[in-house]
């Protein structure tokens, strides 16, 4: 079964969140490393994954990115801190390092 994640990235001092869905996270996250796509995360330098957390069902994951999207950032620092309190780039993680 094909997993989903909710996932949070920020720039090198902390100071942009961007929220985002996907069923592969390893290439996702990749894309946003090298700015594949303009927009949001390419603008602002998001290069840095500070929070994921996996759904077994899509629909699970867009509930929960929906929630994350409107809630406060003080909820979303929140959230990274629970996961990663000293805010490190978790791609590494996910490589197995």
């Amino acid at each position: 079964m094909k997993v989903s994640h909710v996932y949070m990235m920020t720039n090198k001092n902390n100071t942009v969140l961007y929220t985002g869905v996907t069923s592969d996270l390893k290439r996702r996250v990749f894309q946003h490393k090298s700015k594949f796509y303009k927009g949001f995360t390419s603008t602002y330098n998001c290069d840095k994954l500070v929070y994921y957390k996996e759904f077994r069902y899509i629909t699970d994951a867009i509930a929960f990115e929906k929630r994350i999207k409107s809630g406060s950032r003080r909820n979303k620092i929140r959230l990274v801190d629970e996961m990663n309190p000293e805010w490190e780039d978790l791609f590494e993680r996910l490589n197995g390092g």
